[in-house]
């Protein structure tokens, strides 16, 4: 990890949609995982006094893309390509996500790169709630492709 991936690891929580939101994000750094919560406050309410939807996919956005370009590193270019959210209930309390790649799913697509020029890979994640409900679903499609090509 590069000097100004760990300043940026560490200034995350001060990103202003994430600061506005309330939104806190915690980086495992062993077990390459990043766990992201979000309380329900008066200042991310919607008018029915839930959590925007907005809000909930915000939580999600960036994190699969930044794990997947650590686990793959430098020689690989990774960029967000679609993203899709379902609403399952309302989030009425503090929401959880946790984001995780098994490095088997890094090596597969390692492998798809040998043969193909870029690849697609999805992934998705559930936003749980305090009783531990599923409040939503992403899905992210990532682009990848090897350096070069």
């Amino acid at each position: 990890m590069t000097l100004r991936q760990k300043i940026l690891r560490k200034l995350v929580n001060f990103y202003p949609p994430f600061l506005g939101t309330g939104i806190k994000v915690t980086f495992d750094e062993k077990n390459r995982r990043i766990f992201v919560r979000m309380p329900l406050k008066w200042f991310n309410r919607n008018y029915v006094n839930v959590h925007f939807g907005g809000s909930l996919y915000m939580m999600c956005d960036p994190f699969y893309m930044l794990l997947l370009m650590d686990s793959l590193g430098d020689n690989y270019i990774v960029w967000d390509k679609s993203a899709s959210i379902e609403f399952a209930r309302p989030g009425k309390s503090t929401v959880y996500a946790e984001f995780f790649i098994p490095e088997e799913r890094v090596d597969e697509i390692r492998k798809e790169l040998e043969f193909k020029d870029k690849v697609y890979p999805e992934f998705s994640v559930d936003v749980k709630d305090e009783e531990n409900r599923v409040v939503a679903r992403v899905k992210k499609v990532l682009y990848v492709r090897k350096k070069g090509r």
